[in-house]
């Protein structure tokens, strides 16, 4: 750079007079005055998600929880009735029996008694209460399975899926290249 007298006479006037000073920079009002309301726009956004959104996603995730509690709690009451059925017993009711008076028998004679074998059939009916608390159980293991996603059923589309890593530096390798050769045809071209 060079001070030359030149230079010096834009500063103050051959009457001695400094030049007159710039009215209002507009611009810079309008810059000024866009981004204080933007930030006041952001402000009113956090706002209104803090006391607003934010809550109503935590009553309704509350609200969520407590079903599936009482979901839970609904399926074990069943399947421990259910459990209950299958130990009860049928239990004959006494039933009351005829009062004998002990006299004694005029003669006693014996009594041959042949045991022959019998067939039995053998047929099983299966107890309905069984298939009950199987099909509770089932119920209830299938409640409580949780389902996460693997890596496999994530979407595959999206522009580092296809290009890569590589992709990404050898492009952000050609961006900068661009930047410097902007700037050297700027400075060339003055």
């Amino acid at each position: 750079m060079d001070f030359d007298d030149d230079n010096m006479e834009n500063e103050v006037d051959v009457n001695g007079t400094p030049p007159p000073e710039e009215s209002s920079n507009r611009t810079f009002i309008l810059v000024a005055g866009s981004l204080g309301a933007i930030m006041l726009l952001t402000l009113i956004c956090l706002a209104l998600y803090a006391f607003y959104l934010a809550p109503r996603n935590r009553e309704r995730q509350a609200t969520q929880v407590a079903e599936i509690n009482a979901q839970n709690t609904q399926i074990a009451q069943a399947a421990e009735q259910t459990a209950q059925a299958a130990r009860f017993t049928d239990t004959p009711e006494p039933t009351a029996s005829p009062t004998t008076t002990l006299t004694p028998s005029p003669t006693a004679s014996p009594t041959l008694v042949v045991a022959a074998p019998t067939e039995v059939a053998a047929t099983s009916t299966p107890d309905p209460r069984t298939a009950t608390v199987a099909a509770l159980l089932t119920q209830a293991a299938e409640a409580q399975q949780t389902i996460t996603p693997t890596a496999s059923g994530l979407p595959q589309t999206g522009f580092a899926d296809e290009v890569g890593v590589p992709g990404l530096v050898g492009m952000s390798l050609v961006l900068i290249v661009v930047i410097f050769l902007a700037r050297r045809l700027r400075t060339s071209g003055t």
